[in-house]
């Protein structure tokens, strides 16, 4: 039950957002909302590794989606670090 839930509506709906996000890092208009955009899609793929480990029963991947998280989290305060340094100028 649960794996053709993650992969029949599920991933299609993460997709969705992912394409819509896409448009927003595309469009802009500044910088921080294109990091925010970039932001929100590494966390919309770290739902899709997720979504993919349920659906296919393979809880390795979870392990991975947690990794890509970390690295993540140390992307977005890198950025706040530097757009702290920028605005203190």
């Amino acid at each position: 039950m649960v794996s053709s839930v993650a992969l029949y509506f599920v991933l299609p709906a993460i997709v969705l957002a992912v394409v819509t996000t896409f448009v927003r890092l595309l469009l802009g208009p500044s910088l921080p909302d294109r990091v925010v955009a970039l932001d929100l899609m590494t966390t919309l793929g770290i739902g899709v590794i997720v979504a993919y480990a349920l659906g296919m029963d393979e809880p390795i991947f979870v392990d991975i989606a947690i990794v890509v998280a970390l690295i993540s989290f140390l992307g977005t305060i890198a950025f706040a670090y530097y757009v702290q340094k920028r605005v203190q100028q």
